[in-house]
């Protein structure tokens, strides 16, 4: 019966399809008109389609160009992006950027060619940059006999002030639309339906854009500030008699979404309504999961809604954010497998029509044709189904559409050409995408391959790869509810095991001590997170002793066995990853959102510290006929440890695995204040199998016992991670030759930064404000990567400045328990200290134009922005590790770079920019270990992005690259003359 049925729609699809496929089909075939055309604006389009190459540097240009401010800037710009000798063009354009000088008259023709050529381009899909343009797009629209919803396009909102204005500015559209609408003529197939007056008006808006840190970890938070926000946008519609749709956003936010309008529209105030919708995308895996959650939830809500069915606008950004997360991509990864998915989806939503109204939202007309043809067959109401096209694109289709008296709506953005300039992108992606419909139809391909029936056809591994054999652990991604609930009552249940004992570990053994320190919860000092036994100098020796008379059997361990017990320590970390996060939140006041990137770095360090030492153990072998060479490693032998608390668990356990894995004797000298978790790592490296003497956990003072184990003869090398200041003493006392040594000690020491992130005037807005203040700002700006200072060029220094102070402002200050923190307590309360009075310093040498309240329970500071800063003032030049940033002014990008280079720090720093050849510059010249470009400076990842600096930010190989282990082993190598009397052994022969 039910292939019967499917049978039925088919043949139904494929006669309704050959009528609108006739109906769509040009007199010319697509590239002859290319030939005869002479508007750039279609050049551009047909020149994307034919080069690949061409396509991705013109819509990066494209995606620039609102933000370029003269034509010469457009000039110069066109040649950087197009002028690259891997670019083919073609003779006209290459004719048109063949000028020596922007600000030629050639250049400014060029400039003004092309800009002009987008512009009509983006007026093509955006229906309007005012309401006045916007009203004579949808009249004319209603004399077509369509229907519209209007897409209010906006900057992201990164700021609370941009939250409410986005509502304010939705309300204002609704009550503007709906007094013209007054003055519209009624048109019957798209006003009225079954009886039943439909509203003229629609809008679609986007959950998110209702307030700007809507994050799913905050899943309640961000709920309650949403809902408020969408009752009263419900409200003043039905009041106005205006539609609201939603549309669905990325994946990450799905979940969410679905969650807070579900409940919202069972209240009893909103239950009624059927003048709602809401978007669903056919190329994720879970929609058919998620549909079949709505028909339930909507049969128990006794009204339907309306379910907008689409395909989906951000499949690249989807698929390459999970490559980078080693998340499941959540979208299928073949056009045809999103097809398939899409009339599947449609079926069920046809066949459930008296529980949910269908808009069927595509541009490919077999889908389109299969919903029509089971609409027709199921009878469906007209009310209960119309079909939805973008404004702009299958014009053709629509009028067909309309002409067969479907009900046709039109999605309709509309707003400035800079905000939606990332909109103007996607639709051209999808136009010229070897798979659109669209394209494909343009091009002549034969009906039966446009109307054959889809199949799902996915891969068996992705298609966006890492060109590295090394896989990383993939952070918990807290959109899924299941996983962000268990992390959330970790806590709770960590906090039941606050305040224990934790005791040294000194050749397997636990060592009573006679001074004892606790250790608190930053956010609430009044909670014991654990005391801490710390070492003497007479136990210290033991630690020493111990070290020493292990060491030699645990030298001649084969490589691959200490390879393996980092392997299982990795594999218990991820088994305790909620666990070692929750004792992070607690114990240093790291938001879990911050905490938990933290756990899958030290699970990287130990896998890719393993694997590198199986691939150094291998050795080299330079062979010659007669003679053997063989260079091979060695470990050095006891390795003290001493790691910072801002990442308590990633930092040591790097350290300490490293110097493990290459053979090494190993003291962890945890930071006080982080000495539970240490002692987490610790139980950790215990169970996954290192013998007794080789690892020792050794809380001391670093200022005595500290002190005592670096200058100890005994001890080859120190590896450590903090303040300049220590580094630099730490240096400076292992370079003593002390009593009985007989080696030279190595020093590895990263000793922080003074970082800076330049913002050039073409950069994306949207994107360098939420780095930048993700930068400074996350983890109170406590990590040596954190972005100190921000130089950016003058034409948009107000601009930048006022919106990176109110995206600061609407930071949420918190416990780090919190969901909604974004910005928890320093460590202590010297470090709030500290900070204080490098903000008092500060109004002395610059201007404040933010300064936040914190609580006053626990260790907060609240972030402070700071103006009119000199370079070489002292909160420009001091590390002050926490969330202070001074902005900074830069006539030209020399100056910036000036700027940023002028410490005596080269950590990190970054670069938001669209210009070529300041990137290029950047790279070249920015003085930095780690550079960032239009990305935030923090988060580096084992094996993608080694981590370390120089100059004074510290010495020694990056953590987590290739060469960092040789600095834990000493290379040898061996010389044998294999010959005996004239003759040697020939390789090969028995």
């Amino acid at each position: 019966m039910v292939t019967q049925v499917a049978n039925i729609y088919e043949t139904k699809t494929q006669s309704i399809a050959r009528q609108l496929l006739a109906a769509t089909k040009e007199n010319r075939s697509f590239l002859a008109q290319m030939r005869d055309q002479m508007r750039w604006d279609d050049k551009l389009l047909g020149w994307a389609m034919s080069n690949p190459g061409l396509r991705v540097q013109l819509f990066r240009f494209i995606d620039c160009l609102p933000a370029l401010r003269s034509k010469a800037e457009i000039a110069r710009h066109l040649q950087e992006y197009l002028g690259d000798a891997s670019v083919e063009l073609p003779s006209a354009l290459k004719g048109m950027l063949n000028f020596a000088n922007a600000d030629s008259l050639p250049g400014q023709v060029a400039a003004t060619t092309v800009s002009t050529a987008v512009e009509t381009l983006a007026h093509k899909y955006i229906s309007g940059e005012n309401i006045k343009q916007v009203l004579k797009t949808l009249e004319q629209l209603r004399r077509d006999k369509m229907a519209f919803t209007v897409d209010l396009l906006g900057e992201a909102v990164i700021t609370e002030s941009e939250a409410q204005s986005y509502l304010d500015r939705c309300l204002d559209l609704i009550e503007q639309l709906t007094n013209a609408s007054k003055g519209w003529s009624k048109v019957s197939q798209i006003d009225e339906a079954d009886g039943e007056t439909l509203p003229r008006v629609q809008v679609s808006v986007k959950l998110t854009a209702f307030y700007s840190q809507f994050d799913p970890l905050d899943a309640k938070g961000s709920q309650e500030r949403v809902s408020d926000r969408v009752r009263l946008l419900l409200r003043r519609a039905k009041e106005l008699g205006a539609a609201i749709h939603f549309d669905m956003e990325q994946y990450a936010y799905k979940d969410l979404t679905i969650a807070i309008l579900k409940q919202i529209l069972m209240e009893d105030e909103f239950r009624t309504r059927t003048d709602i919708g809401v978007t669903l995308q056919a190329y994720l895996k879970d929609t058919e999961r998620d549909l079949q959650g709505l028909i339930e939830w909507a049969k128990q809500r006794g009204y339907p809604i309306t379910i907008r069915l689409v395909k989906g606008a951000y499949w690249d950004q989807e698929t390459i954010k999970a490559a980078q997360k080693d998340w499941e991509i959540p979208v299928f990864q073949n056009k045809e497998s999103t097809d398939a998915s899409f009339e599947q989806l449609t079926r069920l939503l046809l066949e459930n029509h008296e529980y949910l109204y269908a808009a069927i939202g595509s541009h490919n007309v077999r889908s389109q044709a299969m919903a029509i043809a089971i609409a027709e067959e199921l009878k469906i109401p007209r009310r209960r189904f119309e079909v939805q096209v973008l404004y702009g694109m299958a014009d053709k289709l629509a009028k067909a559409l309309v002409n067969q008296g479907h009900r046709v709506r039109v999605y309709c953005p509309y707003g400035d050409l800079i905000p939606g300039m990332s909109y103007l992108i996607r639709r051209l992606l999808e136009n010229t995408a070897n798979s659109s419909f669209l394209r494909q139809n343009l091009e002549d391909r034969p009906s039966e391959e446009l109307l054959a029936v889809p199949q799902f056809n996915e891969p068996d591994s992705p298609i966006v790869k890492s060109n590295s054999s090394f896989h990383n652990s993939a952070d918990t991604d807290y959109a899924i509810e299941e996983r962000r609930d268990r992390a959330l009552a970790m806590i709770a249940t960590v906090r039941q095991q606050l305040g224990k004992s934790y005791l040294p570990l000194v050749n397997g053994e636990r060592m009573n001590t006679l001074e004892r320190v606790d250790s608190v919860n930053p956010s609430n000092p009044s909670e014991v997170v654990g005391q801490i036994g710390l070492l003497s100098q007479e136990q210290a020796d033991q630690a020493i002793a111990a070290a020493k008379a292990a060491f030699p059997q645990w030298r001649n361990t084969p490589a691959k066995e200490r390879a393996a017990i980092l392997r299982r320590a990795a594999d218990l970390m991820e088994a305790r990853r909620d666990e070692l996060s929750a004792w992070m939140v607690l114990e240093t006041g790291k938001a879990l959102g911050q905490a938990d990137p933290e756990v899958s770095e030290a699970i990287d360090f130990c896998r890719f510290y393993a694997d590198e030492m199986e691939r150094l153990n291998h050795g080299t072998n330079y062979d010659v006929p007669g003679e053997n060479n063989r260079y091979h490693y060695q470990p050095r032998g006891i390795s003290l440890i001493i790691s910072p608390w801002n990442f308590p668990l990633a930092i040591p356990t790097g350290m300490t695995v490293a110097s493990l894995v290459a053979g090494n004797c190993t003291l962890l000298k945890p930071a006080e204040v982080s000495s539970v978790i240490a002692a987490k790592l610790a139980e950790i490296l215990v169970e996954a199998g290192i013998p007794k003497g080789v690892f020792q956990y050794v809380p001391c003072k670093g200022s005595t016992v500290g002190s005592y184990l670096v200058k100890h003869p005994d001890v080859h090398m120190i590896t450590f991670t903090g303040s300049q200041e220590v580094g630099c003493r730490i240096y400076a006392d292992a370079a003593i030759l002390q009593p009985g040594q007989k080696h030279l000690k190595r020093v590895i020491a990263e000793m922080g930064g003074k970082n800076a992130i330049i913002v050039d005037e073409s950069a994306d807005l949207d994107q360098a404000v939420q780095g930048v203040v993700y930068s400074a700002f996350g983890y109170s700006g406590q990590k040596c990567s954190a972005c100190s200072r921000v130089v950016v060029l003058e034409p948009i220094y107000e601009t930048f400045l006022n919106r990176l102070v109110e995206a600061t402002r609407s930071l949420n200050i918190g416990a780090a328990e919190i969901p909604s923190t974004q910005v928890g307590p320093v460590i202590d309360a010297a470090a709030q200290n500290r900070i204080k009075a490098y903000i008092d310093k500060g109004k002395e040498e610059g201007t404040v134009a933010l300064e936040m309240e914190a609580p006053d329970t626990g260790y907060f500071v609240g972030p402070v922005i700071f103006t009119d800063v000199s370079p070489t003032a002292k909160i420009a030049q001091e590390e002050i590790f926490g969330p202070v940033l001074a902005v900074m002014r830069a006539k030209t990008f020399d100056e910036a770079l000036a700027i940023a280079n002028g410490t005596p720090f080269a950590l990190t720093g970054g670069l938001y920019s669209r210009t070529p050849s300041h990137i290029n510059r950047a790279q070249a010249e920015f003085e930095v270990g780690n550079l960032y470009i239009n990305r935030g400076t923090t988060g580096a990842i084992v094996a993608r992005q080694p981590f370390g600096g120089f100059k004074l930010s510290g010495v020694g190989s990056k953590a987590g690259g290739p060469d960092y282990l040789l600095q834990f082993l000493e290379p040898r190598h061996i010389s044998e003359n294999v010959q005996r009397q004239g003759f040697a052994p020939i390789e090969g022969v028995e």
